[in-house]
């Protein structure tokens, strides 16, 4: 396939795996996108001739000043997930297609966080997230509420902020830990069998995951330490069980996001388009739900970043889908993560039903039975809907590969069965709820 992605690891991706090499590709791609979408928030705040202007293309000057001396550590900072939805956001708004002013201060705590990754000397305005004043990648001061920010000032690899009628704050050495006045962006880490994993809990960052309800309030010690503990458990699951998830979640996901769990008291999740690298879920309840998260989510992060070098779908002109895993229609964009999601799902609960003993392994067999019928009715749906480009025909015939090869898995009659009535009840209801006759498309 022609294109920015090669063909072995375009193929890779489609089959629902990739590895480290294609999350490299991905990630690369990634960065020089918040790279490019942070040199059009400068030259369109230069061009607008906007009161900031100045202090933006001085932020733009320490941070570029910053990457050289340290490229690595820099690159760090400008890859922490929420850099490409402020990023993407404030570039809409100087162009008029979001209410609200741009937030170009933050291009200022950027080049601070960069700046003091770096150890450069520097001082500059930073603003303010109410009585806070964050540094993207690492945590916030409390500093006190104003209305002209707090000045941060950065020398020998360490950094004070302050207000004129405030209290001072010292980031710490580690700003990964918490300190007097600061709450970090505190670090989660697990080890099995040498293989390690470190990640950032950010309960904090206004950007972290738009479009979903967060919790109100930072996490307590007592809760971080059970997202610590938890992702322990699920970690050696993933290492002892499913290396190759193993690999790619070590390799994509930089940052984990509480997200409020629903009224029912489900465990839920997401995947923001925009914040690559950055995993949003309920607390923890388990390794094996933790594990199967992951599973998941790492499609729907693969796909979205995917999707920013290659179209896979035409242009939305309507048409909607039965998923059967949804209680409404879909358009093919949207079954079209539903199924490389569902991929992760059924190749997870393929892998833990042999791990698994007594009822765990009875509940692996079902789920694993179910999800591949499933998706493998969302596939064929897909395929027929005509909402595919030559890329994602090519895509989805690979991903059907890899669904032919597990619906071959002998699994027990009564999964099997159960998997069977399971499906047949969703599509009745489904039915009954949206009014369509057929299976596939209606407009």
């Amino acid at each position: 396939m022609p294109g920015p992605v090669p063909d072995p690891l375009f193929d890779a991706l489609a089959r629902g795996g990739g590895g480290h090499e294609a999350i490299a590709h991905l990630r690369a791609a990634q960065y020089g996108k918040h790279l490019l979408l942070l040199r059009r928030v400068v030259d369109a705040t230069l061009e607008g001739r906007r009161p900031e202007a100045e202090r933006v293309r001085e932020a733009y000057e320490l941070l570029a000043l910053a990457q050289e001396h340290a490229p690595e550590p820099v690159a760090g900072v400008l890859r922490h997930p929420t850099v490409g939805v402020w990023a993407r956001r404030t570039l809409l708004s100087l162009g008029g297609h979001l209410p609200g002013p741009p937030r170009l201060g933050t291009l200022s705590a950027l080049a601070a966080a960069a700046a003091l990754r770096a150890r450069l000397d520097a001082r500059l305005r930073v603003p303010l997230d109410g009585p806070t004043a964050p540094l993207p990648s690492l945590g916030r001061a409390l500093v006190g509420e104003g209305r002209r920010g707090a000045w941060c000032e950065i020398g020998g690899g360490r950094a004070l902020l302050r207000r004129p009628d405030g209290p001072e704050v010292e980031v710490p050495e580690d700003p990964h830990e918490d300190a007097p006045g600061w709450q970090a962006l505190r670090r989660l880490e697990a080890c099995h069998r040498g293989r390690r994993i470190e990640l950032y809990l950010d309960d904090q960052d206004p950007d972290r995951l738009p479009g979903t309800d967060l919790p109100a309030r930072r996490l307590s010690p007592g809760e971080t330490v059970t997202w610590r503990r938890a992702l322990e458990g699920a970690w050696e699951l993933l290492v002892e069980h499913h290396e190759e998830v193993a690999e790619e979640v070590a390799a994509l996901v930089l940052t984990l996001t509480p997200i409020t769990t629903p009224g029912n008291g489900t465990h839920t999740s997401a995947t923001a388009q925009h914040a690559f690298g950055n995993l949003g879920l309920s607390t923890p309840t388990g390794p094996v739900p933790f594990a199967l998260t992951f599973a998941h989510e790492i499609q729907h992060a693969k796909l979205t970043a995917l999707l920013d070098l290659v179209d896979l779908t035409l242009p939305e002109d309507g048409s909607r889908f039965y998923a059967p895993w949804r209680p409404d229609p879909r358009p093919a964009a949207g079954l079209l993560q539903g199924v490389y999601a569902h991929l992760g799902v059924v190749g997870f609960w393929g892998r833990h039903r042999h791990a698994a003993g007594g009822e765990g392994a009875r509940r692996a067999h079902a789920d694993f039975a179910h999800w591949r019928r499933s998706t493998s009715d969302a596939a064929r749906v897909l395929a027929g809907s005509g909402r595919l480009t030559t890329a994602g025909e090519r895509f989805l015939t690979r991903t059907g590969l890899t669904l032919r090869e597990w619906l071959k898995e002998p699994v027990p009659a009564e999964a099997e069965r159960a998997a069977r009535e399971a499906a047949r009840r969703h599509l009745d209801r489904w039915r009954a709820r949206n009014g369509a006759l057929r299976h596939g498309a209606f407009r």
